[in-house]
């Protein structure tokens, strides 16, 4: 028996193990994302109708404890339902719905201990890679800032952080402390300036989690991935419909979304990029996005939130570069390469986003302020 058919016959076991009707007329593979294995599925139904799904494989490497991932994605689309319903919107396409199994679970656990999950598949939409113009930034921010007021009134105690420490900065700065001191491939002498540029920006690292801790920003909801590629526009309207994975969906600060947007969509230049002339901070994309994030919080943010939304884009991106640059010097364990030195080129372009962002401060808060009017 062929290794193929084999894993043919065994997805297709797979799949009975979930309560949809029909009958299984195609499966294919889906999507680019390298973490999960995906599949569209499409069952034809009575009358000719056909209802689509989306099947995934969880990365267990990546997400080691499925069942609590879960339990997250479940409590957090179901209250987005109920909210959506609320509002007169369409749940099936302003949300992801999860299948559950025939037992009623929220996963599927096989033999070979891989957990699968099932979602509705939201038709006639499509999802875009790359920033091409300063509209689809705006509307992104717009979907993501929904997402937070949506979710403001949610009891963010009833999630679990599926990634313990994932945006405590001080942690992350630990941990890159730890790798500078332990130098173990000696690769510490040549990234001295990228070194030094993180150790003089040590006050800085603690801001956010300090405001946290002394009750100045409040606990929320938050998605953790916000690129441009987590949202869903509708493909007649070009309007945005939903944000989807929501695999690292967990309590946070909303400073953190908003900051890993700009992060990753406000620059010139590509995340490796070695020449870093190339590297701005684009400050229309900035007002863009900004302007869209605020517009579908909805003046659910506080007060605090809207003023140090530019010390979020700073943060999010000296800590991604900091990680970057730790995991150069232990060795490029956790970010995959592609050429030497990789990893350091990716903690350069960050560290120059950081430095064009001190150098708009200003102009970033003024931005700040003008779109929150």
């Amino acid at each position: 028996m062929s290794t193929e058919y084999q894993e043919q016959s065994g997805t297709e076991e797979i799949i009975r193990q979930f309560a949809v009707e029909g009958k299984l007329l195609e499966k294919q593979p889906y999507g680019n994302g390298h973490i999960n294995d995906t599949y569209l599925l499409t069952f034809g139904m009575e009358q000719g109708r056909k209802r689509r799904y989306i099947l995934q494989r969880m990365n267990q490497n990546v997400f080691h404890n499925p069942r609590l991932l879960m339990e997250n994605v479940v409590r957090v689309t179901e209250y987005l339902r109920d909210v959506i319903i609320a509002q007169g919107g369409d749940p099936d396409r302003e949300t992801l719905n999860v299948i559950r199994t025939v037992k009623g679970d929220s996963f599927y656990e096989d033999a070979d201990h891989d957990s699968w999950r099932m979602y509705l598949y939201v038709e006639g939409t499509l999802c875009l890679e790359k920033v091409e113009k300063a509209e689809d930034f705006h509307d992104s921010g717009v979907a993501f800032g929904k997402f937070q007021k949506m979710l403001s009134a949610f009891p963010v105690e009833q999630l679990q952080e599926t990634i313990p420490d994932f945006h405590n900065t001080p942690v992350r700065f630990q941990n890159f402390q730890k790798a500078v001191g332990e130098d173990r491939l000696g690769r510490a002498a040549g990234a001295e300036a990228e070194i030094r540029f993180v150790l003089s920006r040590e006050k800085d690292v603690s801001v956010l989690t300090d405001l946290l801790r002394e009750g100045k920003l409040p606990l929320r909801v938050t998605h953790n991935d916000t690129k441009l590629n987590n949202v869903l526009f509708d493909r007649e309207t070009g309007k945005v419909l939903c944000v989807i994975d929501l695999d690292t969906v967990m309590p946070g600060l909303s400073l953190y979304d908003f900051g890993d947007s700009i992060r990753f969509g406000a620059s010139t230049g590509a995340e490796d990029e070695q020449d870093l002339n190339k590297v701005r901070l684009d400050l229309e994309l900035f007002e863009a996005f900004t302007k869209g994030y605020l517009e579908g919080c909805g003046g659910s943010l506080t007060e605090e939130e809207v003023r140090m939304l530019p010390m979020g884009a700073k943060l999010m991106t000296l800590e991604c570069g900091m990680r970057f640059l730790a995991d150069h010097l232990e060795g490029d364990s956790y970010f995959k390469i592609h050429r030497e030195g990789h990893n350091l080129d990716r903690a350069r372009t960050q560290f120059k986003l950081v430095e064009e962002m001190e150098n708009h401060w200003e102009e970033l808060a003024a931005i700040v302020q003008k779109c929150k009017r």
